[in-house]
């Protein structure tokens, strides 16, 4: 009787583990303080191969491997959300205006640019599409999105993907509190903090409060330009709160300046280096331009295997 039992036990373990999604093993590496897995984010998907924030894009970081996709988003005239970096269509298609002042179906006549301002037969996509293609099989991060989180979440909830998706802002976590007691379950949420001359006279206050709050959130999105020391005192701070530490290696602006030079362009070759410091840190979450390069790094040192 036990033998059989034990059979029935370890046969439904099986079907937990077969149902089990990648996003669902994500979600346990992202929850879990102890994983050593570094997130890779690929920023605006893979642009480099197809239009930024298309679907097309999205499918492809997806297939190469990213642990997230991070992707802006506006919304229409008529109420549609798109994902679309700018406020206006006129950089990103071969259109121009700006989208809260365009419908859905104007948008759908331009075509989306890719590199050197070259015009596609790819189409701007609406979030709902670009959910559908990601669900179960990559986070989300999106950007921008945080003055439509109520009808983000609606759709996130309609998919049973409320879970996958990391939004963001540099609202006070008061602000956001306000946001989460209208919801029974809320998407994941991430601070940005800005530790630079301009902006941190006002993001320090930010940072105290965050590090402070009982408000639930994943990690803190650092970003710094140089202009002030000590950033490894900043980063420590983020380690001792538990929360993650994400860095953004897509232009020097970002991770440090130029006299630190840790932008992905200049880990071409020189990998080991550049985002070995980043590493050094104790970042645990990268967004990037260059998506795959930091996978293969990220893996020959073991940090970057799913269980």
């Amino acid at each position: 009787m036990k033998k059989f039992i034990l059979t029935i036990a370890l046969a439904a373990m099986a079907v937990v583990a077969m149902a089990e999604s990648r996003t669902d093993k994500l979600l346990r590496e992202l929850r879990n303080p102890k994983s050593e897995y570094v997130f890779v984010i690929a920023h605006r998907a893979d642009w480099r191969n197809f239009p930024e924030n298309s679907l097309e894009g999205i499918e492809s970081a997806i297939r190469m491997g990213v642990d997230i996709v991070e992707l802006d988003v506006h919304r229409t005239a008529d109420g549609e959300i798109v994902v679309c970096h700018d406020k206006t269509i006129d950089r990103t298609t071969n259109g121009k205006g700006k989208i809260s002042e365009l419908t859905l179906d104007y948008i759908r006549t331009r075509n989306l640019r890719a590199g050197h301002k070259v015009v596609t037969r790819y189409k701007m996509p609406t979030l709902a599409e670009a959910l559908d293609v990601c669900k179960g099989r990559v986070l989300i991060n999106i950007d921008k999105g945080i003055n439509y989180y109520d009808q983000i979440l609606e759709m996130l909830a309609e998919r049973n993907m409320v879970d996958q998706v990391i939004i963001k802002s540099s609202k006070s976590a008061e602000t956001m509190k306000q946001f989460f007691s209208k919801h029974d379950k809320n998407m994941l949420y991430m601070p940005i903090i800005n530790y630079n001359e301009k902006h941190w006279a006002k993001h320090e206050g930010l940072f105290a409060e965050y590090l402070s709050t009982d408000l639930p959130f994943v990690a803190f999105e650092m970003c710094w330009n140089g202009t002030l020391p000590n950033e490894k005192k900043v980063f420590d701070k983020v380690l001792k709160s538990g929360k993650r530490l994400w860095i953004n290696t897509l232009w020097n602006s970002l991770c440090g300046g130029k006299k630190t030079d840790l932008e992905d362009d200049a880990a071409v070759g020189n990998e080991h280096k550049k985002y070995g410091k980043i590493l050094s840190y104790g970042t645990s979450m990268i967004q990037t331009d260059r998506p795959a390069m930091l996978i293969n790094y990220l893996e020959s040192k073991g940090r970057h295997t799913l269980k």
